[in-house]
C-alpha cells in the first residue's frame, strides 16, 4: 500500500508536463535564466551589468534600467509578458536606492503591479546594486 501511495505521489508531482528552459546567455553559467513548469515561469536573478565591462555602470539609474531591460527580455523570450508576473523579488546593496529602482520598475507596468519584496542585501556579484528575480503565471 505504501508503495502505491508513493508511486501516486511521484506521478502527481510530474503532472505539470515537461519543463521549458530559457538558457543563460553564457553557457558556462551553472543555471538557466528561466524555467517554465506548466503555466508558471520561474525567472532567475538578473543583474544590470555593462555588456562590455561586465560590471555595474557607475550610475545607479542606468543600472536599474539595464536590470529591468534584461529581466523583461528573459520573460518575453519565454513567451510571457510583464503583466504575467505575480511576484518579484529585488535585492539591493543600498536601500537608499529604493526610489531610483522604482523609477525604472514602474515603466514596465500599467499600474497593475505584482507582489514584490525589496530586500537590502549587502554586496551583490560584480559590484551590482540590484538583482531581480520573479515568478510569472500565464493566463
Amino acid at each position: 500500500m505504501k508503495r502505491l501511495l508513493l508511486l501516486g505521489l511521484l506521478l502527481a508531482a510530474g503532472c505539470h508536463g515537461p519543463r521549458k528552459i530559457t538558457p543563460a546567455s553564457n553557457p558556462d553559467l551553472p543555471f538557466n535564466n528561466a524555467v517554465q513548469v506548466g503555466d508558471t515561469l520561474y525567472v532567475a536573478g538578473h543583474l544590470g551589468l555593462d555588456p562590455v565591462t561586465g560590471v555595474a555602470p557607475p550610475d545607479p539609474a542606468v543600472e536599474a534600467e539595464a536590470v529591468m531591460d534584461s529581466f523583461q527580455a528573459t520573460i518575453e523570450r519565454a513567451g510571457f509578458t510583464m503583466a504575467d508576473l505575480v511576484h518579484v523579488r529585488v535585492f539591493c546593496s543600498d536601500v537608499e536606492l529604493y526610489a531610483t529602482f522604482n523609477d525604472a520598475y514602474r515603466k514596465r507596468f500599467d499600474g497593475n503591479f505584482p507582489a514584490r519584496a525589496f530586500i537590502g542585501s549587502g554586496t551583490l556579484l560584480r559590484g551590482a546594486r540590484f538583482e531581480v528575480e520573479g515568478i510569472a503565471v500565464a493566463d
